[in-house]
Formats: structure tokens, C-alpha cells, sequence
């Protein structure tokens, strides 16, 4: 290394420190950290005449380094695109089409929703009426006998809504017949990932390392019953290191049912502090003062989703919960509507009965974030996996922030629904042609086939100990890829029966049923090295 780059190396790291420190002080266990380390400095192990090396000791043995680093961890995630060093960045296009899209969306939402309130009659936002607000808080925790008539109430838009919208972008610079139908994305210049730049990324699927998903009783290389019970005792190991960077690699490899509650929130650093259950506390009690119109749409979604779910319908109180106080925190709007492609569009309502001024007025809804068809199903799987709502609900809003909103945002992001609608495409038009032309023949878009699996995750489509496994790979890999090669994958899978048929209903109907998948070995199939 020359003494020039290493001059710029090290003004390079001065300033990550210095951007690190500033923003450390703005992440939500700084305040936490900051009282244990004073608290430690006070201790007789803190020696004043040998300050650096004892603090640095004391820092070990209370585990409190393990703490520190994991939290730059976490910054440095939060700095980051998802996998930005897996493929080459996207090309220098314009693709500024793609956010004036976002826009329009947003500003179509947002007549939809204002298009309800009249019709029905109702505000944006009120305060609760007193009788209301004591029912609310007496059913808190079963809120599926709390009574209110949503008979009139729709969902604003579904996964078909913004497959269409997706479908009307035009990229200005890609010459087609006026009357030639948008058959799919590939006029839109994001560079996505082969086959063989899949297969390098998710290694361990495509060199058949030994995973969980496949079969509990495969043997175990160490002296264990099987690898299930390997995996648990090295995963109990993880936890106790209390290791975020550790834990995310041990995940590669599936997680044990019993640990996969507390890995994941190790990952994402979403462990419950004392600050975040009176933050939750406050979430509720903005639920109880305020009633707005998009708590009607949150209950009418649980209804139509969860609840009518064999596999989820006994979680319907506590995903009202987490739903309500999610459309309440304003912690979730910066991250949703700063991200550096989507639109940024912001309602603002001034609470009914009263004078339009500042105090007045909020932003609807607080989180920023409006509800579609089929919402609550980024929630479900996290109620397998904890027992306190609490927990459940800074995991979710975690996991939201770091994957989901992008599901349903029109960007350029390379995990973005764009990007992965586009992957899907590519991957099934090189490695199935045969399939692809037998949709073109019978007019059928692909896309429409599988969107609804995408947008969603496959929440609501496979068993929630399948999607477990699948999300299991997303947060290990922090990348959303897997779920477009999943999609193609169940349709090589059933191929020979979607070869048979010639229209959308009987293709759908082929697709009905994906209970008896098993995610990790479909998985491995198609990526095992050829």
C-alpha cells in the first residue's frame, strides 16, 4: 500500500468514526448503553491511573463490547442497501420514471382514501369519544369482541392494483408499438442477478451443506442424535455470545424452531429494552386517544385475511394489536418515506371539531403507512414466534423496515418489487423457456401468476413453518432474491400440470395448493451446482 492510500484510508475511517459516533447517539439503545458505561466507569474496576485498558476489560467481562459491537453493526446494515456488494451497481440511466410512478401511486392512494372518508361519511382523524375509548381499552387484549360495523369498509387497493400500476410504467426511452401490450419488465434498465450469481450467494444452498427444512433426523456430523439437536445446541451457544453478525450466519443454515424468536431479534436488534416497552405503552395509548380511518381498514384486513386462515386465525387479538400501534408510530415514517427512490408523499390531517392549527393537526397516519389488501400477512409469522406482544411487535416493525415496504413501493432498488418482478421474469424466461413461451401462447402473463406470492412474501400461501425457513434465508442473506427464484421454482415444480392447461383460472387453480412444498429442497434444486 502506498503512503498516499494509506493516508486516505485512514482519513477515510476518521470519518466513518466520526459519522458513526454522531449517529450512534440518535439509535434507540444508545440512551440504555450510555447509563451502563457510566455506570461501569463509577465501579472500583475502572482503575483512574490505567483508564483505557481497565475500561476496556470491564467493557469485556460485562459483555458490554459484545453490546457496542453490535450495535455498529446495526448502523452499519442501516447505512447500507441490501447486499450492495453482491452484483455490480445499476448502470448510470435515468430512471427517475420509475419515483414520478411512486408518486402517482401515492397521490392515487391517498383520492382513494379521501374518496372513502366521504362516502362514508367519516373523518380522517378525531378524537375518541370517551365510551369508545373505555370499550377499546377494556377489550385491549381481545379485541376481536370489540363491536364495530365495517360492512361498508373495502381495502383501498390490492396486490392486482399495484401489479397494474407496475404494468403502466413506461420507460421513456424504450421504442413499442403504441397498441402492443405490456408483457413485461424488461425495458426497465435495473441489472438483477443470474442463476450462477445466485448460486455464489447463497452458498450454502447450492454446495448441499447440511440444513434444517430438509429432514430432522439427518445425521449430524458431531455427537448428536441428529442435526436438529446440533442445531440447537450450537444455537444456544450464538444466543449466549449475544453475537448479531454471529447469529445472522448461523441462521444460513436454518434456526430451530425453539431459538428462531430470539435469533431473529438479535439480528435485528429489536431484544425489548426498558425503553421500548414505554414506547409501546405510548403507541396504545395513542391507539385509545385518537380514532382514525385507517384502524377500520386494519380490522377489515385481519378479517379478510388472517381470520379466515386455518394456520393463523388464533393470533386475530394480537395482530389488531400490533397493527393499531404500527399505524401509530412515527419512528416507522422517516426510514419508509427518506428511502432514496421512494416518493416521500405525506398526508396531513386535522383532527374533526377541531380549528385547523398545528397542534391540530398530525400526520395521517403516523407511521406514514397505508394499508392495502392482505397488510396484516407481514405480521402473521411473527406470532408463532413470540409470546409477548411487545416482543413481536419491535421484531416485525424491524423486519417491515429493513425488507417489506419495499414490496409495495415503486423504486429502482435492486430489492425492490420492480428488481425482483424483473429477476422472476429473467430467471424463468432463461431456465424454463419451454414454460415461458407456453404462457405467451396462451396469453398469459407469468408475472400475474406469482405477484401476489411476491408482494406478500408467500405469507398466507405456504405453512408458516415453511415461510419460517424461507425468512430464515432472507434475514441471513439480508436479501429478498430468494423469494422471485422460489416463485420460479414451484412453477418448474409443477410444470408438466401448467404444460396441460390453456387459461389464467385453471393455471391459478394448479398453483392453489402449496402446502405440501418443502422450501429448503426446492431450493437446493434449482441452485446445486451443475
Amino acid at each position: 500500500m502506498t503512503e498516499k492510500s494509506a493516508e486516505c484510508k485512514d482519513i477515510s475511517l476518521k470519518q466513518s468514526a466520526k459519522k458513526l459516533t454522531e449517529e450512534i447517539q440518535s439509535m434507540a439503545n444508545y440512551k440504555n448503553l450510555y447509563t451502563e458505561i457510566q455506570r461501569l466507569v463509577t465501579t472500583t474496576a475502572i482503575k483512574r491511573e490505567d483508564f483505557k485498558n481497565t475500561l476496556m476489560d470491564a467493557l469485556k467481562s460485562n459483555g458490554l463490547e459484545t453490546e457496542i459491537r453490535n450495535t455498529v453493526f446495526h448502523w452499519v446494515r442501516s447505512q447500507s442497501t441490501l447486499s450492495p456488494a453482491s452484483v455490480p451497481s445499476t448502470e448510470e440511466v435515468d430512471l427517475t420514471y420509475l419515483k414520478k410512478t411512486q408518486i402517482q401511486w401515492e397521490r392515487r392512494i391517498q383520492k382513494s382514501l379521501n374518496s372513502t372518508c366521504n362516502e362514508l361519511n367519516v373523518p380522517l382523524a378525531r378524537i375518541r369519544p370517551n365510551a369508545d375509548r373505555e370499550e377499546l381499552a377494556e377489550k385491549w387484549n381481545e379485541l376481536s369482541t370489540y363491536d364495530i360495523d365495517l360492512s361498508q369498509y373495502r381495502p383501498l387497493y390490492s396486490p392486482k392494483d399495484f401489479l397494474d400500476i407496475l404494468f403502466s410504467i413506461r420507460n421513456p426511452s424504450f421504442k413499442k408499438q403504441p397498441d402492443e401490450l405490456n408483457w413485461e419488465f424488461s425495458h426497465i434498465q435495473i441489472r438483477v442477478k443470474t442463476l450462477t450469481q445466485l448460486r455464489r450467494l447463497y452458498a450454502e444452498l447450492a454446495n448441499g451443506t447440511p440444513l434444517l427444512g430438509v429432514n430432522p433426523d439427518m445425521p449430524s456430523s458431531e455427537n448428536f442424535a441428529n442435526l436438529e439437536e446440533e442445531r440447537i445446541y450450537i444455537g444456544e451457544k450464538v444466543l449466549k455470545s449475544n453475537n448479531a453478525p454471529i447469529a445472522q450466519e448461523f441462521l444460513k443454515r436454518g434456526a430451530p424452531r425453539a431459538l428462531r424468536g430470539r435469533l431473529w431479534s438479535l439480528v435485528l436488534g429489536s431484544v425489548v429494552k426498558e425503553n421500548d416497552l414505554e414506547y409501546y405503552e405510548e403507541l396504545k395509548n395513542m391507539v385509545l386517544q385518537y380514532d382514525i380511518v385507517i384502524d377500520k381498514l386494519i380490522i377489515k384486513d385481519v378479517q379478510l385475511t388472517a381470520r379466515n386462515d386455518d394456520q393463523y386465525f388464533v393470533f386475530e387479538d394480537v395482530l389488531y394489536k400490533t397493527m393499531l400501534c404500527f399505524s401509530r408510530d412515527s419512528e416507522v415514517l422517516a426510514p419508509v418515506t427518506t428511502d432514496r427512490s421512494a416518493g416521500g408523499q405525506v398526508i396531513h390531517a386535522v383532527l374533526q371539531g377541531k380549528p385547523a392549527t398545528l397542534e391540530n393537526t398530525l400526520v395521517f397516519p403516523p407511521s406514514g403507512v397505508i394499508p392495502f389488501h392482505g397488510f396484516a400477512m407481514y405480521a402473521t409469522p411473527f406470532c408463532y414466534l413470540y409470546d409477548d406482544p411487545c416482543a413481536m411487535y419491535y421484531t416485525f416493525r424491524a423486519f417491515y423496515l429493513r425488507y417489506w415496504f419495499r414490496l409495495h413501493t415503486v423504486s429502482s432498488h435492486e430489492q425492490g418489487i420492480v428488481a425482483l418482478c424483473l429477476l422472476f421474469e429473467r430467471l424463468l424466461q432463461c431456465h424454463e423457456p419451454l414454460l415461458w413461451i407456453h404462457f405467451r401462447n396462451i396469453h398469459i402473463q407469468p408475472i400475474r401468476i406469482v405477484f401476489k406470492w411476491i408482494m406478500r412474501g408467500f405469507s398466507g400461501h405456504l405453512p408458516p413453518e415453511q415461510l419460517l425457513y424461507l425468512w430464515d434465508l432472507i434475514l441471513s442473506y439480508d436479501c429478498l432474491e430468494i423469494i422471485p427464484l422460489l416463485a420460479v421454482v414451484i412453477l418448474s415444480f409443477r410444470k408438466e400440470n401448467l404444460m396441460q392447461v390453456n387459461n389464467q383460472q385453471s393455471v391459478e387453480a394448479v398453483l392453489a395448493d402449496l402446502s405440501s412444498l418443502k422450501v429448503i429442497p426446492l431450493l437446493q434444486l434449482a441452485l446445486l451446482s451443475e
